[in-house]
């Protein structure tokens, strides 16, 4: 039995509208590379540091702390990114505020924690300013933040030098006792949970010396509480909030943003601000738990962050990336880094390592920047 009611066609496909098959979907996935990559890594590791006390408890906690020092500063690099724009000044950004800590809690006698404050004040300032002179000159943020990069290093040295007649202040952790700020950077959480895994036998305890007893991880960083707060934070807003669209918005087409009024300016002055602001993070917990400061300190480090993000797939003319997936080319840095060395590997390897996985990353974000473009 037919029925007489007509069934209405289906409307026509507008031909400007590609399919998309699904394996190319996957593909422009910004953190495809960077899981791939971390499954890799982890898989190579395994097989050839497995017996070297790499993924023990405290060679996890090793590995782990280097790599949450790459994510603190590549969160902040794959925002500004993102955003269309470079921050070169980073590495000397971690020096500059080390050493304004120091300077002002050892030698003028300041509170650790109005020291800290005052670090990160000035930090995020010279950060916004960066953003101003892009912004009003029309330079690339590549070569004002590279101007950046020697100004803040040659004043770091000099003021350590003409306040101390050194580049490395100790005495930090001294003045830091019983300060109330510091132990966010230098502490570490959870350690009567990790007192009682000692006690029941799952975690390794001291056999000698003054510490018997007591489990050999004995909490976890507040370095690798901050990696973590920042990756779900940076997620989180460019996810689901509105200023994550305008990121986006700034470094994909900055004209066009205008136009429907994204306010691009402002939006790219408070990614560098953000980027100065997990520089000094970064500065702070090294600082705090070093116990010193050094004038030299964060020397090349505005390049792995870049690199880490670059490997988290983000593209290198802006509008396009993920937090997580620069969090997971971090976590490669550090894994590999020590993996390296508790294979007993040559540790100059590890900028070959660099190089090519660079290259790689590169390659494959191009393809996706492609894919995306419908460019051939």
């Amino acid at each position: 039995m037919t029925s007489d009611v007509e069934t209405p066609d289906a409307p026509p496909q507008d031909e400007r509208v590609k399919k998309i098959s699904r394996f190319r979907k996957a593909m422009i996935r910004p953190e495809l590379g960077a899981i791939a990559g971390t499954i890799l890594v982890f898989m190579l590791f395994l097989a050839i540091a497995r017996d070297t006390g790499m993924f023990s408890p405290q060679g996890v906690m090793t590995w782990s702390t280097v790599s949450a020092q790459f994510i603190i500063i590549a969160v902040g690099a794959c925002l500004l990114m993102i955003a269309g724009e470079f921050d070169l000044s980073v590495g000397s950004m971690i020096g500059f505020a080390g050493i304004i800590i120091a300077i002002t809690s050892v030698s003028w006698g300041w509170p650790v924690w109005l020291s800290i404050i005052t670090a990160f004040i000035l930090a995020m300032a010279i950060g916004a300013l960066n953003g101003y002179l892009v912004i009003k000159t029309g330079l690339p943020s590549f070569i004002v933040t590279l101007a950046f990069l020697y100004i803040l290093r040659g004043l770091t040295i000099f003021g350590a030098i003409a306040t101390t007649r050194r580049t490395i202040i100790g005495g930090v952790r001294e003045a830091a006792e019983g300060d109330w700020l510091a132990p966010l950077f230098g502490g570490t959480i959870l350690t009567g949970l990790f007192q009682w895994l000692a006690d029941i036998g799952l975690l390794e305890t001291f056999t000698r010396g003054t510490r018997v007893g007591q489990p050999i991880v004995d909490g976890i960083p507040m370095l690798i509480v901050w990696a973590l707060g920042l990756v779900v934070f940076g997620h989180i807003l460019l996810t689901r909030t509105q200023f994550g669209n305008w990121i986006y918005a700034s470094g994909g087409d900055a004209r066009a943003a205008r136009y429907v009024g994204v306010p691009v300016n402002r939006v790219k002055i408070l990614m560098f601000m953000f980027t100065a602001f997990c520089a000094t993070v970064f500065a702070t917990a090294q600082v705090i738990e070093f116990g010193s400061a050094a004038a030299d300190r964060g020397l090349l480090k505005e390049f792995e962050a870049i690199i880490s993000v670059v490997i988290g797939g983000a593209l290198l003319t802006g509008g396009y990336g993920s937090v997580v997936g620069a969090a997971l080319g971090a976590l490669i840095f550090g894994v590999v880094q020590q993996g390296l060395f508790f294979a007993g590997v040559e540790s100059s390897l590890f900028r070959v390592f660099l190089g090519i996985i660079l290259l790689l990353a590169v390659i494959l974000n191009t393809y996706i920047r492609r894919i995306i473009t419908g460019e051939r």
